[in-house]
Order: C-alpha cells, then structure tokens, then sequence
C-alpha cells in the first residue's frame, strides 16, 4: 500500500469525522510498529492532526530497528553510521481511532515511516516485509485469510525488580488466582470489568476481537480475533490489541503482559496464527476438490521454514523457555484436532478449513510471524511439497533445535537460503545483529538466580 500516495485521497474526510465523533480529544499518539511488535511515536497536541496528515511526523527512522527497551545497537549501521537520520511518518488511511483506555482523552493514528526525501519504503519495515510477501502469494493465487489469537497473563504491577511477580487480584475476591481456572466462565465473571472495557475499546477501534478465554495460567487470558482477507490488516489488529490490552489493564490498576513464559511453573503464553487459502471467488480452497493434497504442500512448506524461522518466533531469551511448557510444539508434527502439535488442523466445515500455526511466543512481532507463516505456505505449495505423516495422540519429544535456544537459532536465521528467498538477506542479517546485542545487553546483568547459586 502506497501510504504517501493516498494522503490526497481521503485525509480530510478523516480528520473531521473523527473530530466531530471526539470533540474532547486532547491528544494524538502517532506511532509506527516496530519489530517487537511495539508502538514507537510521538504524542502531539489534537491541534497538530491536520498537520499530521498533511507533511507526516518526523522521528529517528531506526525507530523501526530498536530493542524491547526502545534502546539502538546500530544493527545494519541503523542510527549509528548514517547519522541517525529522521525518517517521516505517513498516517496509515482508517487508523484514526480514539484510545478510551487513556487517562486524558486522547486519539491515535497509526504511521507508515518512510525516507524523507522520496518518501520510499524503509526496508527494515516489518510491515513493508509483510506486505511483499503477500505480494509474491496473491501473485500465484494463494489467497490468504488469517486469523490470530493472543494470550497474555494479568499481574499485580506493585513489586520491583527482586520481588516475584504476582497474578492480579480478582476485583471480586480482591485475591489473586490460586488454581488453574481454564475455560472457566467464573474466571471471566471475576474480570467482567476489564473484558467488557476491551470490547469496548476494540469496537472503538475496529479491532475485530470475537471471544475470549481463561487459559490454564494463573490470571492467563486468550482473546480471538476474527479471520480476515487482508493479512497485513490482521498483523496490525494483533500489534494494536496487545497495546489496546495493557492500556486497559493499566487503567484498571493492574497489568498485562505477552512475555512468553512470565512464571517458571505456569503455562506460557503464545500467538497463534489461523490461515486458510481462498480462491478468487472467495471459496476456501483447503475445503474444496483437491484442498486436502493443497493442505498438505503448505504444511510441509511450515515443516520445512520453521526452525529457520525460529528466531521470528522466538525472538527473545525467555521465548525459549515457553518450549518447556505444556501443549506448546517442540517438533514439526502436524495432526488433526490435536494442540500438542505445531500445525494443528481444527475440527471445521469446508468453509472454515485452516491451518493453526502455534509455534510462535505472544512477545513476537506479528507481521514477522505472518510473514513467515505465509513464506512457508507459499513455499510449500508453489514446489508441491510432501509433510510427514499427520499424528495421533499426545506428541511429547522435543527436536534440539527447540531446546538449543536463541543464539543458535540467529545464527540459522541468518544462513537460511530458503528464508532468504522471501524476506530479504540484508533483513535477516539486521534482525539478528540486533537481537544479538539485546541479548547481550541483557545477559550482562547481574540475574538473582546467580547469588543462589554461586555467591
């Protein structure tokens, strides 16, 4: 989608509506989503939106290229070698929405960062390397719908860095969870508050959340979004819901968190992601006459990506521990109607055959996965290829590669000629300079466990 170039198409029609529907509105956050999959931006006075939209939002290009902490390591040379350039940031059309969750009325608008002077792409973009993947599948008629889940714990924000961290208290009980409480509706009764304030913030943002769920965590939630013809579109739905989820939690007293594996002995917490293949008539194609040996070729293509992709997946050190947790994958299998496997087919009528993918941890960035989930489905159906064997039954090995953690798995990123093929080589090589670094950043600290151990 060529942001610059629709500025003149709709903006103002955007801004008034908004404006008259808000008229409170104090404030906008205007923000990119980087590769954490997190906002970064400015907050402007609501006086400055037209402004907005008519020259863009100027901030550190490498914006895009940060760790968890928002901190640079120069990755590719980013925000070191080149000076640390300004980059311009372009309203993404229909993404002016208000924040309700927000303390003092505020609205937000979701940016397209861009070079200054051509107003080009950037190629460290994780939405524009999204985008041209979707680009190479609608080019040989793989249609994608996707659909993704996230879960996430809520927890007591009171404690500092050596206090254990503590599930939220019910606002009923006013006590924190002491037993596992999955698919319990009591659970969602004790939190009616928070999830009533979520749907309201997601229709308030388009946000097409569909249902939620207490999972097996202490204080552990899953919220569905509905599945959509426009991949790039739900990878931004996910970025969004996760920051839509802490403002809400945070205006509530407590906090919400998409670490993978946040406590040692409760589940970890994943990101799921649905696709389905359509044809250009709408018509599943994997529900259809020949969908089957269809379905196949594209799980073969995730067996055959996935621990190359890994690091995508996993992005950060405690995502490796999530892999020790119950029903989360730790080898290639696939099955139908079957959560301990990494491609799961759900039970569904023709209209609704997909494919789960659950390999990937909550804190991951949503277009990096999609990406490479739609990457392996392209590569598994444009070279025909063949998957194992589909299995029955509790899968409980592990592959190496899921226990050989993070180092291992950059160094694979970046040696992948097959992953190369789709997102660039330059994209890989950044990826895991910074991931690296991060790595080492937070390595380097002086970890608690350590003086039980060898003080």
């Amino acid at each position: 989608m060529n942001v610059a170039a629709e500025q003149t198409a709709q903006p103002s029609d955007e801004i008034e509506t908004f404006l008259r529907a808000n008229p409170d509105v104090e404030w906008i956050d205007a923000f990119v989503i980087d590769v954490n999959g997190l906002a970064r931006g400015k907050r402007t006075p609501v006086a400055d939106l037209r402004q907005i939209y008519a020259t863009g939002v100027q901030f550190s290009a490498c914006a895009l290229l940060l760790d968890t902490r928002g901190l640079g390591h120069g990755a590719a040379g980013l925000g070191t070698r080149d000076g640390d350039p300004d980059g311009t940031g372009w309203p993404i059309p229909q993404t002016l929405k208000r924040a309700p969750w927000a303390l003092r009325p505020t609205g937000q608008v979701q940016l397209e960062l861009r070079d200054v002077a051509g107003r080009e792409p950037l190629w460290w973009d994780p939405r524009i390397i999204l985008e041209d993947v979707v680009g190479r599948c609608r080019a040989d008629g793989i249609h994608p719908i996707v659909a993704c889940e996230l879960e996430f714990y809520l927890f007591d924000p009171r404690r500092d860095r050596h206090a254990p961290l503590a599930p939220a208290a019910s606002p009923l009980t006013r006590r924190p969870p002491r037993a596992a409480a999955n698919l319990s509706l009591a659970a969602l009764d004790e939190h009616a508050v928070f999830l009533a304030a979520l749907q309201h913030a997601a229709t308030a943002q388009d946000i097409p959340v569909s249902s939620a769920v207490a999972e097996y965590g202490l204080g552990q939630f899953e919220i569905n979004l509905n599945h959509i013809p426009d991949p790039l579109k739900a990878a931004d739905h996910a970025a969004l819901l996760r920051r839509l989820i802490r403002g809400v939690a945070q205006a509530q007293g407590a906090d919400a968190t998409f670490m993978p594996k946040p406590f040692l002995d409760q589940p970890g917490s994943g990101f799921h992601v649905h696709v389905s293949i359509v044809d250009d008539s709408g018509t599943n194609r994997f529900g259809a006459a020949g969908g089957e040996a269809l379905l196949e070729n594209a799980i073969a293509g995730m067996q055959a990506l996935t621990l190359d992709s890994l690091a995508l997946f996993a992005p950060h050190f405690n995502a490796h521990r999530r892999f020790q947790s119950v029903f989360v994958p730790r080898t290639l299998d696939w099955g139908h109607n079957n959560r301990s496997v990494a491609f799961r087919i759900p039970v569904a009528a023709a209209a609704a055959r997909r494919i789960e993918h659950r390999v990937a941890g909550a804190d991951a960035s949503p277009h990096l996965v999609v990406a490479a989930v739609l990457a392996a489905i392209h590569h598994g159906i444009t070279n025909r290829l063949t998957p194992t064997e589909p299995v029955t039954g509790r899968v409980s090995t592990t592959l190496p590669e899921f226990s050989s953690g993070l180092l291992d798995c950059l160094r694979r990123l970046e040696e992948s000629a097959p992953l190369a093929h789709y997102i660039p080589e330059r994209y890989l090589r950044a990826y895991a300079q910074l991931k690296r670094s991060e790595f080492a950043a937070m390595i380097e600290q002086l970890l608690p466990g350590e003086l039980d151990f060898y003080l």
